[in-house]
């Protein structure tokens, strides 16, 4: 194989860190190939990426130890300048790395700093602009598109150069379920028509398999595990035992008998051969009785600019103890929902809580009705020690220290930290930061909780503590709310889903009959789970597919 990217025994030590964080690395990318790097947070698959793309050693310093080659070349003798000829990198949020006050300033930045002709950079910013799609959008404000097309206006930055390694670090972290599927399609168009050698930094195993890939490489405690073909991966139990989400159409299939090592081929689903077998699902009976009413939105209006609405005339009822996802496409408004409701910022129209309008609620009063993680708990924390920052909120409303202490100690009890009390917040992970955060607002007292992507970007070691979590305070009677693009998410844990597009409620039902209806999945970037494709590979009814699925996920989590 052509050793274009060569990593021989290689190790790197940050300065900060008392071990290495990548150890004794192996691993050869020829060049053309398009290779999946997956591991659980922490593995040092991100350590790997920025040696890749010259961040480390020019950035963040450190040992290294062995041997790393791009091209025949030492990486690590390469300027940063150098190495972005080499290596083009994609981040998993556009906005930061958006340059130019126009997507057309963005697309030709790289091509000012390299001194190209304005006759030959105004060809290519056509070219490829017309490649993906954004003809449009040229004197757009890179700030004002959607998801999708934000990452479409990162990709377009970094082809423009015609690097000959596409470095995509999370791509999909921030997207909905549609932009995520065009991303992949597309990462992969360009794949075949570049023949660029590219790699793929992602937690969203399934999603990425959705276009081939040649090989996948699975990283835990800076170590390779796993070097190899999907397939031969899928048939391993290393995904689970290394904190990685399996596709959710194999772990259907495991949980009804299938023998996963008797196929041939595993990816995708409609190559697996398979052939129906008689399933007889339990049938589910459905509660009629709504809980009582905790929470009514009434005609809730909200603009930065009057010309600009981002929400219009929303009403939706929330009730005491339900679990109530609210998903949509990027920018329909959402998260300004969510700052609406916990007055972040101030929207036309009235509240009502418990009987009683609490429109002109201060911030501190609505956080005693409403608690809101965000969903980067390091935004949220401001405190060195544990026990200060769940304390802050009680201290700032002039609660005496001993009543304090004793709320503070039961609020930790609950999140599962008191043994971390007296620990400082830096020495936790990030699962722990996010419990830290929530306690912070369960010692005020909300009885909802309203949390923006709680699982973006999660491992799925982290991803099944912070639910089982949210589900056990569910079960103490707290409303819990989430924003969210997880489709499986919403599918297993939550009672009822409210779709928002271009600021309005679209549909109000249960994640199962939001399914159904491909008229709202198209209009709000939504698509089904791939339990839906299996259940008619299987001639089944998806929805008895689907309550099996997650009734079997719940007796295992029980």
């Amino acid at each position: 194989m052509n050793e274009f990217i060569a990593f021989k025994n290689f190790s790197f030590q940050y300065d900060a860190q008392a071990e290495p964080t990548l150890r004794e690395i192996d691993l050869t990318i020829a060049k053309g190939e398009k290779v999946l790097i997956v591991g659980p947070s922490g593995s040092g698959k991100s350590t790997l990426g920025q040696c890749l793309n010259g961040i480390i050693p020019n950035i963040y310093k450190g040992k290294a130890e062995g041997s790393f080659t791009i091209d025949g070349k030492d990486a690590f003798d390469l300027s940063i300048y150098d190495k972005s000829h080499l290596v083009s990198t994609v981040l998993q949020d556009p906005d930061g790395q958006f340059i130019g006050l126009s997507v057309a300033e963005d697309l030709a930045f790289s091509l000012e700093n390299d001194c190209v002709s304005h006759k030959e950079m105004l060809e290519k910013i056509d070219l490829w602009a017309d490649r993906l799609d954004l003809t449009a959008f040229l004197n757009h404000r890179p700030q004002d598109l959607s998801g999708g097309q934000k990452q479409r206006v990162s990709l377009a930055g970094v082809l423009i150069d015609e690097s000959p390694i596409l470095l995509f670090d999370e791509p999909l972290a921030n997207l909905d379920p549609k932009s995520g599927q065009d991303t992949i399609e597309l990462i992969d168009r360009i794949h075949r028509e570049q023949e660029a050698t590219t790699i793929i930094i992602e937690h969203r195993l399934e999603d990425v398999l959705h276009r081939p890939i040649d090989r996948i490489v699975l990283i835990n405690d800076g170590r390779i595990v796993f070097n190899g073909q999907p397939d031969q991966l899928l048939k391993t139990n290393l995904l689970a035992e290394n904190g990685i989400r399996q596709p959710l159409y194999l772990s259907s299939l495991a949980s009804l008998g299938y023998d996963l090592t008797s196929f041939s081929k595993l990816t995708p689903l409609s190559q697996m051969g398979l052939v129906a077998q008689p399933l007889d699902f339990p049938t589910v009976q459905k509660s009629e009785e709504k809980p009582p009413l905790l929470l009514q939105v009434k005609e809730m209006s909200f603009a930065y600019s009057p010309e600009k609405p981002i929400l219009k005339k929303v009403s939706l009822d929330i009730h005491k103890g339900e679990r109530l996802t609210i998903v949509g496409k990027n920018g329909a408004g959402k998260s300004t929902l969510a700052k609406v409701l916990t007055k972040f910022v101030d929207g036309d129209g009235e509240l009502v809580y418990e009987g009683q309008d609490i429109s002109a609620d201060s911030i501190k009063e609505r956080a005693e009705r409403i608690g809101y993680v965000l969903q980067n708990p390091n935004q949220m924390i401001s405190q060195t020690m544990i026990f200060d920052e769940v304390a802050l909120g009680l201290r700032l409303r002039g609660v005496a220290e001993e009543e304090v202490e004793e709320r503070v100690y039961q609020a930790l009890k609950t999140c599962g930290l008191y043994e971390f009390r007296k620990w400082p917040i830096s020495a936790l992970s990030f699962g722990q930061k996010k419990r830290v955060t929530i306690a912070a607002i369960l010692v005020l007292d909300p009885q909802i909780i309203l949390l923006d992507e709680p699982t973006a970007g999660q491992d799925r070691r982290h991803y099944t503590e912070i639910m089982s979590f949210l589900d056990q305070l569910h079960e103490k009677g707290h409303t819990i709310v989430m924003i969210t693009h997880d489709m499986q998410l919403m599918m297993e844990h939550s009672d009822r889903c409210v779709v928002v597009a271009d600021g309005q409620i679209l549909a109000d039902a249960s994640p199962l009959e939001i399914f159904e209806r491909e008229d709202v999945l198209a209009q709000a970037n939504l698509k089904k789970t791939s339990l839906y494709e299996l259940a008619n590979y299987l001639k089944v009814d998806p929805i008895a597919l689907t309550q099996y699925y997650i009734q079997e996920e719940r007796r295992q989590h029980v």
